[in-house]
């Protein structure tokens, strides 16, 4: 009696076992990977995200770093960084830099000298404020024979109102996007004052020509920049609209402000680099600072798609500015470095399903330099290959 018991439990135990495994989704064999039905964008697994915080991984300086560094007029942060670091964006580190230092760091001149300390467990850079060699300052160097020579001109020539810090990343680069909106919110212009005719009826402007603007309030100045919205900004991973591109067209002056409601106020075309149309918007120039930080990793890990390449074009190279399809309500701000990844296509079987996904792999670095809620911007600072849209910039 006690055998067919333990007979029966078997049996039942058995069916419940098949049942329940009934109820499983079926698992791909362990040498097949699974199949997708879907081209989506990869999503950021943990395998993505660095086990490591940027300032917990290692200072990796350079196979053989000066020991001490003259800065002179030209110079960047980025490329003094490079000089020291093999990866830049460890400048705060090796300044045992905190948070708020990195948002308003001490200022660099031609003239001070970079120390490389490295009589402590970790290498350290001191800076050396304005020091003279002989009684002058070094205004520039060249390499002459494989050796490094400074030259030097009398510190009496130099004034101090001349004295400028070095920029973060090269001013020429950037210098055009850093008095111009970008990117607009969906109906962003609607409200902006219009070109509402032309003068002798013109269908296209330029520099020189005079046009006429309704409703331009006289309480912002003369000097306005002309725009027009450009192509839609969407997030390729959500497909949320991000906003639009704000084409720039070029500059005006306003030549007299008309107060009554049925007037229209002339302005002249001072500078055009496309062409202007009646129906295209004024607006009223903001400058953003490009000294005041330091390049760094973000604070935490992000991952975004480049979405634009300035000028429309297919592939980018170094000193390009991009748009990313991440902003300030992620995370990002002016001075973080992310890396750039190329996003390989995804392995098919005959049906056309996805069976694999490879890996991005890792070719350059950008900078980011402007930010706005839902996009920002960077600058193309290294790389070994041209960036391509829906590549990946993410924390290095």
């Amino acid at each position: 009696m006690a055998n067919i018991h333990i007979i029966s439990l078997i049996l039942i135990s058995g069916l419940l076992t098949a049942q329940a495994a009934a109820d499983e989704p079926a698992q791909a064999p362990a040498d097949e990977p699974a199949q997708t039905t879907a081209d989506q964008p990869a999503q950021t697994t943990a395998a993505d995200v660095p086990t490591q915080s940027a300032a917990e991984q290692p200072v990796r300086l350079q196979d053989n770093p000066p020991d001490r560094y003259v800065v002179v007029k030209g110079d960047t942060l980025w490329g003094i960084s490079k000089r020291f670091l093999k990866d830049p964006w460890q400048w705060p580190q090796i300044w045992g830099m905190n948070r708020d230092e990195i948002k308003n760091p001490h200022l660099i001149y031609p003239g001070d000298v970079i120390m490389l300390d490295l009589s402590h467990r970790a290498p350290e850079l001191h800076l050396l404020k304005g020091e003279q060699v002989r009684g002058a300052v070094v205004e520039g160097r060249e390499t002459v024979e494989g050796r490094e020579t400074v030259k030097l001109s009398p510190h009496m020539r130099v004034e101090a109102r001349e004295r400028a810090p070095i920029p973060t990343i090269p001013r020429a680069a950037i210098e055009p996007f850093l008095s111009q909106p970008l990117v607009i919110e969906a109906g962003g212009l609607n409200g902006a004052p219009r070109i509402v005719a032309t003068e002798d009826e013109r269908v296209v402007l330029g520099g020189g020509d005079r046009a006429y603007v309704y409703r331009l309030p006289a309480n912002e100045g003369a000097d306005w920049q002309i725009y027009r919205p450009g192509k839609k900004l969407v997030d390729p991973e959500t497909g949320e609209l991000l906003g639009y591109e704000a084409i720039y067209l070029g500059e005006a002056k306003v030549l007299k402000f008309e107060t009554r409601v049925d007037m229209a106020s002339p302005i002249e075309i001072t500078k055009s680099v496309q062409e202007i149309n009646a129906g295209d918007r004024l607006v009223t120039a903001t400058r953003v600072s490009i000294d005041n930080y330091v390049p760094h990793a973000p604070e935490k890990f992000i991952r975004a798609r480049i979405i634009s390449l300035y000028g429309g074009i297919s592939e980018a190279g170094q000193d390009t500015i991009v748009t990313l399809n991440k902003g300030t309500r992620d995370g990002i701000e002016r001075g973080d470095v992310l890396a750039l990844y190329r996003r390989s296509p995804p392995v098919r079987n005959p049906k056309g399903e996805i069976v694999l996904r490879i890996p991005d792999e890792r070719y350059g670095l950008l900078m980011v330099f402007r930010t706005f809620q839902k996009v920002s911007y960077g600058l193309v600072m290294q790389i070994t290959r041209p960036v391509h849209v829906l590549d990946a910039a993410q924390t290095p």
